[in-house]
């Protein structure tokens, strides 16, 4: 496939690298074509904080396993940062800046040659702060740099047989948070307990977005929204259970699942 060899090849051009790894499907499709061109000079390295799910933490494990690329965790602290917490439209720019600062200098102590990220095409036509301090930190984007979009990250995904090739977008639980409401642990434990009880009762693109006064509002397919108003039972017990986390009311959007619309809110209302 010749966007496999175009992306295996990437990497020809530096001897050692550290992939920043979420375990999706961007991250997982670049550590891949590393692995298979540097063999044990690739690193493999996910950031662990309040706002990563520790499912996702297990998947990035397991993927990193199957591709038999050499994996670790590092803690990060943007939590820490009163700038960070304060959830403005620049909360991606202080999370990525901690991540990628950290991912830097642990390079620099292994005498790693460079920093990649999952960061595909569309990645770039999107509002992500996070770009800027991937810049600033020279953050290389092989996927971007090639021009392959998400749909060909999927398919080469599948091409190599990856367990995440039809794996959901999930960004990280601060992005459930609305803006201007501050981001606790408290809140990311909260988000992370509702999202996993609903995955469980089999919903699968889904997201519980907090609001002022611990207002949830679940976003969910219009698949699932048809079957939620159909069943009482399971209506009233998602109210319960997100009441029950601390959760002061439970609203359902009847537009449905929409990544990135807090985002989407908030410029609306802004403009």
């Amino acid at each position: 496939m010749e966007r496999a060899h175009q992306l295996v090849h990437w990497f020809s051009r530096y001897p050692s690298c550290l992939i920043a790894f979420s375990g999706g499907v961007d991250s997982a499709v670049v550590a891949r074509a590393a692995s298979e061109y540097l063999g044990d000079k690739a690193l493999a390295v996910t950031g662990v904080g309040p706002a990563v799910a520790q499912s996702e933490l297990k998947i990035a494990a397991d993927v990193a396993k199957q591709i038999s690329i050499c994996h670790e965790f590092v803690t990060t602290h943007e939590s820490e940062q009163e700038a960070y917490r304060v959830n403005d439209l620049r909360r991606c720019y202080h999370c990525k800046t901690e991540l990628y600062g950290t991912l830097v200098r642990l390079a620099k102590d292994r005498k790693i040659e460079v920093v990649v990220s999952g960061t595909n095409a569309d990645d770039l036509g999107d509002y992500r702060p996070g770009l800027q301090a991937a810049a600033e930190n020279a953050i290389q984007h092989p996927l971007a740099e090639l021009g392959f979009t998400k749909a060909h990250v999927r398919e080469l995904a599948h091409y190599w047989g990856l367990s995440v090739a039809d794996k959901p977008a999930s960004p990280c639980l601060a992005s459930r948070i609305a803006y201007g409401i501050e981001v606790t642990p408290e809140r990311l434990k909260r988000v992370e307990l509702a999202e996993a009880w609903l995955a469980e009762r089999g919903l699968r693109e889904f997201r519980v977005r907090v609001h002022q006064d611990e207002l949830a509002r679940l976003e969910i397919t219009y698949a699932d929204l048809a079957q939620f108003f159909k069943d009482d039972e399971f209506r009233r017990s998602v109210a319960h259970e997100l009441r029950k986390l601390g959760f002061n009311r439970v609203t359902v959007d009847l537009e449905g699942f929409c990544s990135g619309s807090l985002y989407q809110l908030k410029k609306t209302v802004s403009g």
